[in-house]
């Protein structure tokens, strides 16, 4: 089973989570119905805080696989933290065919897989240029993408105590499963998505 015996950890951790998200950072989860609640389904989601797998993880009903750049794990705490939460390490640097196979396997068991497109943080509100790894998996699979925007306060990516963050679900998109098809312009749907999520349109 993914995620093994660290199962228990997961949700006990989340139970946990979600405590601290509502209370320090008064957070508010719209489009949830949005959300499948069985079968594979590949999330993407823009990037603001490290903080991002924990509060999307929160979130989702269903446990979240992440993949993020493998220079997270050498934080201490965090990186610990992060493993135990299904995050599993990408080379940025080259093509990781261990990070691809991970992700891949995952979806074919039913599960659930996160990517930030971005591939790093966005130190502003705007979204920085997403990559082409997400697309590869939806084309590649036909395993629908669900668009997910983490949302800080208004002029601000920060973390801050007491600010309020949204997390904004939208309806699931599925591709044709053609490798052939161009990844940019899959990508660059993705991309759309999201920021009609981030102006407010959630549908």
């Amino acid at each position: 089973m993914p995620g093994d015996g660290r199962l228990i950890y997961y949700w006990i951790g989340r139970a946990f989570c979600r405590f601290l998200i509502f209370f320090i950072w008064r957070w508010r989860v719209e489009g949830l119905e949005n959300f499948p609640s069985e079968g594979p389904v590949i999330v993407v989601a823009n990037h603001v805080s490290y903080w991002d797998p924990v509060l999307i993880g929160s979130a989702l009903p269903r446990q979240v696989f992440f993949m993020a750049k493998k220079e997270i794990f050498s934080i201490p705490v965090l990186g610990f933290s992060l493993k135990s939460w299904g995050v599993f390490p990408v080379d940025r640097s080259r093509s990781d065919r261990g990070a691809i196979k991970r992700a891949l396997d995952l979806l074919k068991q039913g599960q659930v897989v996160a990517v930030f497109p971005e591939g790093t943080r966005s130190k502003t509100r705007s979204l920085l240029p997403f990559n082409t790894g997400a697309a590869y998996f939806a084309t590649r699979t036909g395993v629908p993408v669900c668009s997910v925007a983490v949302i800080t306060a208004r002029g601000s990516s920060s973390w801050g105590l007491w600010r309020r963050l949204t997390l904004r679900i939208g309806p699931c998109t599925s591709f044709s499963g053609d490798r052939k098809q161009d990844l940019e312009s899959v990508t660059s749907q993705m991309m759309l998505e999201i920021q009609e999520l981030l102006n407010g349109s959630a549908t």
